[in-house]
Parts: structure tokens; sequence; C-alpha cells
């Protein structure tokens, strides 16, 4: 499966303005540095967690078979379109009645098509995130995407001596963000 953000989350002015105020910084001259860092601490988030915090519109290309099919973000709010897709990339659309959907109560989308078609492959339209935009964000994972944020900030400069970049957040923010991390039994 192969996931693609058709148009990403929506980050206000009020996300750099925390950074800003968490790093001390008064002057716009890093603003665009600072809103990439933000975005990036929102996607490392979401790997944390399993959970993508903001609102976006994502694209999953998927087998096309009956099975049902899981989305990868999640929560899931809508699922908005299924096309078939040939092998030369054109796309054409499924009428609502050729595919099943269901949205469960954790928010994880599921696709199944009722007659395949001679494409292997479909591609599923969808919305998910937790929150529409950044205040209405819960308070633990907020502070978490502005502290790692600003934490990268810091460690800009400091790549000698043999140091590599964490695999993991730094302890700190994985401590805000380890209640909303979706685990899975294998």
């Amino acid at each position: 499966m192969m996931r693609a953000i058709v148009t990403p989350p929506v980050l206000s002015p009020a996300a750099l303005s925390d950074l800003k105020a968490w790093l001390g910084i008064s002057t716009s001259t890093d603003d665009a540095e600072l809103t990439a860092l933000l975005m990036t601490a929102l996607e490392l988030c979401e790997g944390f967690t399993g959970t993508m915090p903001l609102t976006a519109t994502c694209e999953d290309t998927v087998p096309a078979c009956g099975a049902w099919q899981v989305l990868s973000a999640r929560p899931v709010q809508a699922i908005t379109g299924v096309w078939m897709l040939a092998v030369d990339g054109t796309r054409t659309a499924l009428e609502a009645g050729a595919y099943a959907i269901d949205i469960s109560a954790d928010g994880t989308g599921k696709v199944r098509l009722r007659a395949p078609g001679d494409p292997a492959r479909a591609v599923v339209r969808y919305t998910a995130g937790l929150a529409g935009e950044w205040t209405a964000l819960p308070d633990a994972l907020r502070h978490g995407v502005i502290r790692l944020a600003a934490y990268h900030h810091r460690e800009r400069d400091d790549t000698g001596g043999g140091k590599t970049a964490p695999v993991a957040p730094p302890a700190a923010v994985a401590a805000l963000w380890r209640p909303w991390r979706r685990m899975r039994l294998s």
C-alpha cells in the first residue's frame, strides 16, 4: 500500500507563534525553517502515535480485490472516492455501489471492492486527522510537537562529534505522546 498526501494539513500561525515563544525568538528571520520543523514534527508525531494529528486529504493505492483493505492513516473522517487505477496511470471513478466502506469507532477506515476489475490497483481518497486546526489538538500532542521542533532547531548546528540523529523522539516528547500511541499485537 502506498499513501500520498493530496492536501497537506494547514498549519496555523498559532503553531509558529507557539514554537517561537518556546524558543524565545521574536524575529521572523527563521519562520520558513521553523515552519518546516513543525511540519516534520507533525509527521514524526504520526509515526510515533499512529494517529495523524492534523486533518489532511490522503490517497492510498491498494490492491483491487474483494477483501477489506485497511487505510494507512487514522483517524479517518470520511472516504470521499474510489478509482480503479490502470497500468498507464489513468483513473476510472467507481460508482458508490461498486465498493463498500467502513469507518470503525477507533477511526480505522476500510474499503472493499464489490466486483474487482481488470486493473490490479485501486486508489482511495479520504480525509484523516485528529483535529482540523492547531488549537484543537490535544495539549499533550501539541506541546510534544513544539518540543520536538524546538529540539531539532537547537540541535541543527550540533552535528559534529560523531552524533547521529535519534531514532526515537526525546524522552520528554515520548512521555507526552505515549498515551496517544496505538499499539498492535501481532
